[in-house]
């Protein structure tokens, strides 16, 4: 049996899809469902059972059998709203609970792949997996981190596959349920058929209109990561889970009006209550994954925004 937290998720759903594709069903789902909006995510995963995340928590705190053995675990669960500022409920559901599941895991030697962030990094210019390069601009940044800093004493140890992957800017299905977190490409799709018009920041930090740049990766890109790891159970560490490749705002902006073949650009002023905690340029060293063995040819924003859409747009003309 293999558990998915934060299964009715963006990133959790997606990778049961491509459980899925791989044959496994026997998979338990683990999530808050308290946003009923998220069921829809799970409709069209194939699952072995369901299980709330507080009553999964009791069950591993309790050291409760599960009706099946579990082969691993892909902890994807967490508050991932990078705009929260209560420290308190943060690291309790991003580092806590994090490390109730990594000492599990370790106890009964099973895999752990879980979820980090490129937020880890911050307002440095360098984006590799080394601690002077960690410079987190808010809560959520500094809860992945801390739960990095935390696994980073137990890998030399062997005591059981660990994998964090650092994910940089993810966008594709099943992301509408994150509102104003959601990514730009599914903010600028509504922009684009509500009014015609998509909303881009001005420059900042030295970069010119909309030419701020990210690493924007397609979530398939990101669940193929998973998957290889979960394959290739001798790998272990902390990895960038980016294209590195970065592109602008502009691009992606480009693309959505592209496929759209209408619509236009507009500049807004950059808000003051992100200055200084904005991130105007990150690209994933993917050295480390590289030298693991992955060599997955990663989307293009032009690509990924294509598949994206045509699934977008048809999922909402039904």
């Amino acid at each position: 049996m293999l558990v998915v937290t934060g299964a009715a998720g963006f990133i959790g759903s997606n990778l049961i899809v491509g459980l899925n594709k791989k044959g496994r069903e026997d998979i338990l789902a683990v999530d808050d469902m308290t946003d009923g909006t998220k069921f829809a995510n799970l409709v069209d995963c194939k699952l072995y059972d369901y299980q709330d995340k507080d009553a999964f928590l009791k069950k591993i705190l309790n050291n409760e059998k599960f009706p099946e053995k579990i082969e691993a675990i892909f902890h994807q669960g967490a508050c991932s709203a990078t705009t929260e500022w209560n420290g308190k409920y943060m690291l309790e559901n991003n580092f806590e609970y994090s490390k109730i599941l990594l000492h599990y895991c370790i106890k009964h030697k099973i895999p752990f792949i879980y979820a980090s962030s490129a937020a880890t990094y911050g307002n440095s210019t360098t984006f590799a997996e080394s601690p002077e390069n960690e410079k987190p601009l808010n809560v959520y940044g500094y809860s992945k981190l801390l739960f990095d800093q935390y696994v980073r004493r137990f890998l030399s140890y062997g005591y059981c596959q660990i994998v964090g992957l650092r994910y940089f800017n993810v966008y594709g299905p099943h992301e509408s349920h994150k509102g104003s977190m959601a990514s730009v490409a599914f903010h600028f799709n509504n922009q684009i058929k509500e009014k015609g018009v998509l909303n881009l920041f001005k420059g900042t930090d030295g970069y010119n209109d909309g030419e701020q740049r990210r690493d924007f990766v397609y979530v398939d890109d990101i669940t193929a990561i998973n998957l290889w790891f979960w394959q290739n159970s001798c790998s272990s560490g902390i990895y960038n889970a980016g294209t590195g490749n970065s592109q602008t705002f502009n691009d992606v902006a480009n693309a959505v009006i592209a496929w759209h073949g209408k619509g236009k650009i507009h500049y807004i002023d950059f808000p003051e209550q992100l200055k200084g905690r904005y991130q105007s340029f990150t690209e994933a060293d993917i050295t480390q994954l590289r030298r693991e063995g992955f060599d997955h040819e990663f989307n293009s924003v032009e690509q990924g925004v294509k598949q994206y859409l045509d699934w977008l747009n048809a999922e909402s003309s039904i």
